[in-house]
C-alpha cells in the first residue's frame, strides 16, 4: 500500500512539475511568437517557420522513435539504464551527420534563396541539439523524474525570449533570431547532461552493442514509424504551403498552428507523467490501467471543449489585437483548427494507452493511415484553398486518428464508453453555454476580461450538471500541494 501511495505521489509531483513548466514555456513561446509575427510581418515569419518545419521533417531520422522506447523500457528495467543510453548515443552520432547532410542537399535541390537556406542550416544544428536533449530527458522520464526536465524547458524558453527579444528590438535579422533559438537548445542539452550525471550517476559515453540495439529496434520500429508519421503530419502542411503557395500563406497559417501548439501543453504534460505508470499497470494491474485511462480522458474532455469553444468565439479579436490586421486571414483557419483541438487532446490518452499496452504496431498503422489522409488532402486542397485547405486537412486527419485508436481501446482494457460519453455531453453543453455568453458579451466587454468570465461560467454550469465534483478540485489541489 505504501509503495502504491508513493507511486501516486510521484505521478502527482511529476504532473505538477511538468505542467507548471509547460504552462510557463508555452506562455513565453506564445508571447515570443506574437512578437516575431508583429515585428517580421507575414513573409519573414513564413521563412522562419518554414525553416524550422523543414528540419523537423528530418529530425525523426536521428531519433528513430527511440525516446519513448527508452522511457518505457527503463521504467520496466531501471538497472539497464546505462546500457540502453550508451547504445543509443553510439547510434545517434553517425545518424546526426548523415541527416544534416541530407537537410543541406535537399534544401539546395529545392532551389530556395540564400537567406532561407541559411535559416535551414542553422535550424539543422538546433535539430541535432534537441534530439540529444530528448534522449537524455527520456531516460529521466523512465525514472519518473520530470523535475529537472521542467527546469530545462523553462530555462530554454527564457534564453530564447531574452536573446530573441533583443534581436527583434535591434532588427539584427532572421539568422540571429535562429541563433537565439540555438542558444536555448544548447542550454537545455548541457543541463540535461549535468542532471543525468548528477542524479543517475551514469556516464554519457557511446558504446555499441548490436545485441542491445537489435532488442531496442525490435520494440522501437513501430515507434520510429509513428514518429516519422507524426513529424510528417505536423510539418508537411507548412512545407507544402511554402512550396505551392509561398511565404505569406505560411505566415498566415503559422498563427493558428502556434495557438494550437501552445494549448497542447496540458495533454503533453499529463500523459508524459502517466505513461511510465501506464506501462507498469499494463503488466501488473489492468483495473488501475482502466481507471487511469478513464480519468485522463475525462479530464482532457473537460479541458479541451471550453478551450476550443472560447478560441472559436474570440478568434477575431485575438488575431487582430495580438497580430495586427496583416494576419486577418489567420482567423478562419484558427477556428477550423480549434474544432480539431478536441480530437487532438483526447488522442493523447488513446495513443499512450496503445503504446503502453504493446499495441505500438497498431498505433503506428493508425497514425500512418491518418497521415496518408492528411497528405492526400493537403495535395488536393492546398493548391486551391491555400492555408484553409491545410487547416481542413489537419482537422479531418486528427479525427480519423482518434476514431482508429478508439477502436482498439476495448482490446486492452474494459473501459466504460458511456461514462465518457456522459462526461462529453455535460462538458459540451457547458462549453456551449460559455460560448454563447462570450458571444453576446463580446460587443460590450473587452475580450481579455471575457476569458476569466467564460471560465467561471463554464465550470459553474458543469458543476450544476454534475460534470465536476468537489472531489475533482480536491484531487487537483492535492496534486499541487504534494508537488
Amino acid at each position: 500500500m505504501k509503495s502504491e501511495s508513493k507511486k501516486q505521489d510521484s505521478i502527482a509531483r511529476n504532473t505538477t512539475y511538468y505542467t507548471a513548466a509547460l504552462i510557463g514555456q508555452k506562455v513565453l513561446a506564445f508571447v515570443y511568437f506574437s512578437l516575431i509575427a508583429r515585428f517580421l510581418g507575414t513573409e519573414d515569419t513564413g521563412k522562419y517557420v518554414f525553416a524550422l518545419s523543414f528540419t523537423t521533417l528530418f529530425a525523426i531520422f536521428i531519433d528513430l522513435g527511440l525516446a519513448p522506447v527508452l522511457t518505457r523500457e527503463i521504467a520496466k528495467h531501471k538497472e539497464k539504464t546505462q546500457e540502453y543510453l550508451s547504445n543509443i548515443i553510439a547510434l545517434k552520432i553517425p545518424l546526426t551527420v548523415v541527416t544534416y547532410i541530407a537537410v543541406v542537399i535537399m534544401i539546395n535541390i529545392l532551389g530556395y534563396p540564400t537567406l532561407t537556406k541559411s535559416l535551414v542550416y542553422l535550424s539543422g544544428v538546433i535539430m541535432f541539439l534537441d534530439s540529444f536533449s530528448t534522449t537524455f530527458w527520456a531516460v529521466l522520464r523512465g525514472h519518473q523524474k520530470l523535475k529537472y526536465e521542467s527546469i530545462g524547458v523553462i530555462g530554454l524558453q527564457l534564453i530564447v525570449v531574452t536573446f530573441g527579444g533583443l534581436v527583434l528590438h535591434f532588427h539584427f535579422g532572421l539568422p540571429l533570431l535562429m541563433v537565439a533559438l540555438m542558444a536555448g537548445s544548447l542550454f537545455n542539452l548541457v543541463f540535461a547532461i549535468i542532471k543525468i550525471n548528477q542524479y543517475l550517476k551514469i556516464r554519457i559515453v557511446p558504446h555499441y552493442e548490436p545485441r542491445v540495439l537489435k532488442a531496442l529496434f525490435a520494440i522501437g520500429i513501430p515507434f520510429a514509424l509513428a514518429g516519422i508519421f507524426s513529424r510528417i503530419n505536423g510539418s508537411l502542411d507548412t512545407v507544402l504551403l511554402s512550396v505551392l503557395k509561398g511565404d505569406a500563406d505560411v505566415g498566415w497559417y503559422s498563427i493558428p498552428t502556434k495557438v494550437t501548439s501552445a494549448l497542447q501543453f496540458l495533454p503533453m504534460a499529463f500523459m508524459a507523467a502517466l505513461f511510465p505508470a501506464m506501462s507498469e499497470y499494463f503488466v501488473a494491474d489492468r483495473e488501475k490501467l482502466k481507471k487511469t485511462f478513464e480519468k485522463a480522458m475525462r479530464y482532457l474532455i473537460i479541458i479541451s471543449l471550453p478551450l476550443a469553444a472560447g478560441v472559436v468565439v474570440l478568434a477575431e479579436p485575438v488575431v487582430l489585437k495580438l497580430y495586427t490586421d496583416a494576419y486577418a486571414n489567420s482567423i478562419l483557419p484558427l477556428k477550423i483548427l480549434m474544432v480539431g483541438l478536441f480530437f487532438l487532446f483526447i488522442n493523447y490518452p488513446v495513443g499512450y494507452l496503445l503504446n503502453a499496452g504493446n499495441k505500438q504496431v497498431t498505433n503506428t498503422i493508425n497514425t500512418g493511415v491518418a497521415v496518408l489522409a492528411n497528405v492526400i488532402l493537403n495535395i488536393i486542397l492546398i493548391p486551391k484553398y491555400g492555408y484553409l485547405g491545410a487547416a481542413i486537412s489537419s482537422l479531418v486527419s486528427t479525427a480519423i486518428l482518434f476514431a482508429l485508436g478508439l477502436y482498439w481501446v476495448p482490446k486492452i482494457i474494459s473501459y466504460n464508453p458511456w461514462y465518457l460519453i456522459g462526461n462529453f455531453l455535460k462538458a459540451f453543453l457547458a462549453a456551449a453555454v460559455m460560448g454563447g455568453t462570450i458571444y453576446f458579451l463580446l460587443p460590450v466587454i473587452n475580450f481579455l476580461l471575457l476569458i476569466p468570465i467564460g471560465g467561471v461560467v463554464y465550470f459553474c454550469v458543469l458543476f450544476v450538471l454534475g460534470g465536476v465534483r468537489k472531489q475533482d478540485f480536491f484531487d487537483v489541489w492535492g496534486s499541487v500541494t504534494k508537488g
